[in-house]
């Protein structure tokens, strides 16, 4: 490419279907992005394309998602170097697994609920393959294809409704997305060369976690940027709500209890972001984690809590800030996103010192006396 900077922006990052996703805001937060920057963090990162983004401009990142399944797509995007799914890896997912005794989850819990059976037991008998992948880069892959694979074949692309299997069965929301009645191995299949296209060595080492927040930054160092994206309080879906099903699917669980029409699982993973009891005292912390962080950019909200007012105030305890809005022109789910509500970025940067001359000050004191 004509410039070296723009090196590794042929690689596309795999469009999300996720609700808060930021791939339609990047070129926008793009703007924002200081030009002394070698090291970034995205904290919380979910879908992963800003962390992806971060990766093409050549920086060193390190990806964060207290949700295991978006921490798996990390490992698969950002992390990876060069694995990839191939031909091989293949018959190893599709094949009977030794293992399908011991994964029956999906269908004894989701069954009739958004798979039909035979469709349960498929996506089972993948899972109890994924652990004979040569490698965690060919898993993660695996994870985040075939977690992908499954909000394609849901109506609106989540799990937090039951009506999955009425949607399917309706002809005229069948012509609109024949992907409802379509088996997920095929989906997979067609989604699969996106995600391997989409990896590639950027030359540094990111790695990705999955740890809340709070407990991941006193562990980390030299970091020139972070991008705070966190649960949009009262203004976006409870992501765990939503999404539980990819979860469960990720870590498998056979401890948990599923509970109401979803089967969302019970205990939930602690945040302390996304209850209003809780999101106050859980800022104060992460400002204070990140004070030796000198650029804070921060999505938020207009129709979030706490308020625009509130939170502004909150952080310019910390911070010089500059705020930036782009205003929604369709509805792109939860009350945060319709149409005129608007997307917030902080841009934060370091307070600056005011110093007053010692001779200045001499001065002063001598007129005094």
């Amino acid at each position: 490419m004509l410039f070296e900077e723009y090196k590794y922006f042929s690689y596309k990052f795999p469009e999300p279907q996720y609700l808060g996703a930021k791939h339609t805001h990047l070129s926008w937060l793009s703007k924002f992005i200081p030009e002394n920057v070698k090291t970034a963090l995205d904290a919380f990162a979910g879908s992963q394309s800003v962390s992806f983004l971060f990766k093409q401009m050549g920086f060193q990142i390190t990806t964060n998602d207290f949700l295991n399944f978006n921490n798996q797509i990390g490992k698969a995007l950002i992390e990876n170097k060069s694995e990839k799914i191939k031909n091989d890896d293949l018959k190893i997912l599709f094949q009977k697994s030794p293992q399908k005794e011991s994964y029956t989850l999906m269908e004894t819990v989701f069954t009739n609920v958004f798979f039909e059976r035979e469709e349960a037991i498929f996506i089972d008998n993948f899972r109890a393959n994924i652990p004979f992948l040569e490698n965690p880069y060919k898993q993660a892959l695996a994870f985040a294809v075939m977690n992908r694979s499954l909000t394609r074949k849901i109506t609106m692309g989540h799990f937090g409704h039951t009506q999955a299997l009425v949607y399917a069965a309706e002809p005229e929301r069948v012509k609109r997305n024949r992907s409802l009645i379509r088996p997920i191995k095929e989906l997979f299949l067609e989604l699969l060369p996106h995600y391997n296209n989409a990896v590639f060595d950027n030359g540094q080492d990111n790695p990705s976690f999955n740890e809340n927040i709070l407990t991941l930054l006193p562990k980390l160092s030299n970091i020139d940027l972070v991008y705070f994206d966190p649960p949009y309080c009262d203004s976006h879906a409870d992501y765990q709500g939503f999404y539980h099903l990819l979860e469960t699917y990720t870590e498998y669980w056979k401890d948990k209890d599923f509970v109401n029409g979803i089967k969302r699982y019970e205990p939930q993973r602690y945040s302390g972001f996304d209850k209003k009891g809780e999101v106050i005292c859980s800022f104060e912390k992460l400002f204070e984690l990140s004070g030796e962080i000198p650029c804070w950019l921060i999505s938020y909200n207009n129709r979030s809590y706490p308020d625009i007012q509130t939170f502004e105030k909150l952080i310019s305890k910390y911070r010089d800030i500059t705020i930036e809005h782009k205003t929604y022109q369709n509805c792109r789910g939860g009350k945060g996103s319709v149409a005129g509500s608007k997307e917030m970025l902080f841009v934060c940067k370091p307070k600056e010192k005011h110093f007053i001359s010692t001779i200045y000050t001499e001065e002063l004191t001598h007129e005094k006396f």
